[in-house]
């Protein structure tokens, strides 16, 4: 008979190992409660840390590969995990959890989280796995034995982490719906842990309406789920709050939102355009050609707003009709060129930013030279150029596949190509307003975006983050320009409150009251007041840890001032 850490658990919501422990031994497990003495056979747990109560008081680290969607739910997950006691840590080697946030788009990230899962083993860590690759190939030889958090299970993280270091493998990989409806996701407003505090990722929808021949990804995201436009404007105004001063829209095809719930991308625009504060600004994330094209009137509009970057990520990969019909794109290349053509007349120095695939199966050397000719043309200041990678599963893995060499030798040619113009020369002496987010990688300047999202670099001055400040630029290069600010100018604060610090958690609640948790036979009720009169909320539970974990979400650590445990009752004081 297996051992319980051998076995595969597909939900643990009906699952109570026998080896677990009590709650009261728990609670007597932990360092820094002081158990004392009473008449009464209760034990009192003085609280000076909440993390003191949660099970789950190991280190994790956490690392994500892949798109800002992944980020996104990389963010959530911590978030919650360290909401419910976790603590997150930069440190691999002092983590006791590995929880790795995969990406299915091409091999080598693939490989990398192979290697990881590797290298996590051998250091005996815990690994718990999430993302693209585990959602669309979970029978993988190297997954084998491990706990997986599917791409809608993200609210989840805690329960699956609590179980994988207690050696039980949990599986998670349903899709949420609705009366047999898709959701996009789990909910917008889990606590989350932002890598940037001055940066909201939010997606508005999961998966898509194609079905591109080379594509991993939806096999893992599956058909399109939007979110609902007041859960969508919500979020951004909780953001804001929280001193958000940046919003990005992300999603596998921001053009296809709302066509499954009866609505469309401009109308989500317009309504989150009214919650930006002045100074503040929106980025919208990759569309493809076919969706953005029946809006190009409104998104003209939308990007031309002051508080809306005028950029837009539109994938053309490939120039060659016969290559995009074998991709099946959906779309001609002369409805790419409608789109940006329509865009810079309507929209004057919009960023358009694409990607492009060489050595794609059947790719010839003309298919691959009217690739050429379309950067020539346009010159795009941003250009993904990526190697074919066949990918397991998909229908462009079983063509006939263009050599290594030829691949390799496109790829290498077209980057010469755009390392040949200098989008930004003529911007040298320009003034312009630019919002200050980040840090550069060399760690020597902040890193600012102008209106077409354009980076630009400037001196690294505290009072200058999160600011929108007015600058000169005196230097371009490949990818950034350099400005100096103007001397009688002053930043300006977008936020409308700080900024949360680096680290802390989004999305906690203060509630004032106290929690009641009744056993009854083999189940555990929990009963959480706001008030003497008011029930909060009432649910099934299987340990103290459990209740913490969930309580967690909603109360802020400082405010729990000590709980109480009887043989059958565990009472939380706020």
């Amino acid at each position: 008979m297996p051992s319980a850490s051998d076995s595969l658990i597909e939900d643990i919501e009906d699952m109570v190992s026998s080896g677990d422990p009590t709650p009261h031994e728990r609670q007597s497990a932990r360092k820094n409660i002081m158990p004392r003495s009473r008449k009464r056979k209760d034990t009192l747990v003085y609280l000076p840390f909440l993390c003191s109560l949660i099970p789950g008081t190991q280190k994790v680290w956490m690392k994500t590969w892949g798109c800002s969607h992944n980020s996104s739910d990389g963010e959530y997950m911590a978030g919650q995990l360290a909401a419910s006691g976790y603590k997150m840590t930069d440190d691999p080697t002092e983590a006791d959890v590995w929880l790795l946030n995969s990406c299915t788009v091409k091999n080598p990230a693939e490989d990398h989280f192979r290697n990881s899962i590797k290298k996590a083993q051998d250091q005996q860590k815990k690994v718990v796995v999430a993302g693209c690759v585990p959602q669309a190939q979970p029978r993988m030889d190297y997954l084998k034995g491990l706990s997986i958090i599917g791409v809608q299970q993200i609210d989840r993280v805690v329960e699956v982490v609590d179980e994988a270091v207690k050696g039980h493998s949990v599986r998670l990989l349903g899709q949420k719906k609705d009366g047999g409806r898709k959701l996009g996701g789990a909910r917008l407003d889990l606590p989350k842990i932002r890598k940037n505090p001055l940066i909201e990722i939010i997606s508005i929808n999961t998966g898509c309406l194609n079905a591109c021949t080379y594509c991993k990804t939806k096999h893992a995201r599956g058909d399109l789920a939007s979110y609902p436009i007041e859960e969508l404007v919500e979020r951004a105004r909780q953001s804001f709050q929280e001193g958000v001063c940046e919003i990005w829209l992300t999603s596998e095809d921001t053009g296809a939102y709302g066509r499954d719930i009866g609505t469309d991308l401009p109308t989500l625009l317009w309504k989150l355009v009214e919650e930006i504060p002045d100074g503040a600004m929106l980025r919208l994330g990759m569309t493809n050609p076919p969706y953005i094209l029946e809006h190009l009137q409104e998104m003209a509009k939308v990007l031309n707003h002051p508080r809306v970057y005028a950029f837009l990520h539109v994938p053309v990969q490939s120039a060659s009709d016969s290559v995009l019909m074998d991709m099946k794109r959906e779309y001609c290349i002369d409805d790419f060129k409608r789109v940006v053509d329509f865009l810079k007349e309507r929209v004057p120095g919009v960023t358009i930013a694409t990607d492009i695939i060489c050595g794609f199966p059947g790719e010839t050397e003309e298919d691959f030279q009217e690739t050429v000719e379309l950067v020539k043309h346009y010159q795009f200041p941003s250009l993904f150029i990526n190697q074919f990678y066949p990918r397991p599963g998909t229908p462009a893995a079983k063509m006939d596949q263009v050599p290594a060499h030829v691949k390799k030798q496109r790829t290498k040619e077209l980057s010469q190509v755009f390392h040949s113009y200098s989008p930004y020369g003529h911007k040298v002496g320009e003034r312009q307003h630019v919002l200050v987010t980040e840090e550069s990688f060399d760690t020597q300047y902040y890193v600012a975006h102008n209106k077409f999202y354009e980076q630009v670099l400037v001196p690294k001055r505290a009072e200058f983050k999160g600011k929108m400040i007015e600058v000169d630029v005196y230097e371009a290069g490949k990818h950034f320009m350099k400005g100096k600010p103007v001397e009688d100018s002053t930043p300006f604060t977008p936020s409308i409150s700080a900024p949360l610090l680096k680290g802390e958690v989004s999305g906690l609640k203060q509630v004032n009251g106290c929690c009641e948790m009744r056993k009854h036979g083999s189940s555990v009720w929990v009963v959480v007041f706001q008030s003497k009169d008011r029930l909060l909320s009432s649910q099934p539970l299987l340990s103290v840890g459990m209740l913490l974990s969930k309580l967690t979400v909603s109360l802020i650590p400082p405010f729990i001032s000590l709980v109480t445990i009887t043989q059958s009752t565990v009472h939380v004081f706020v």
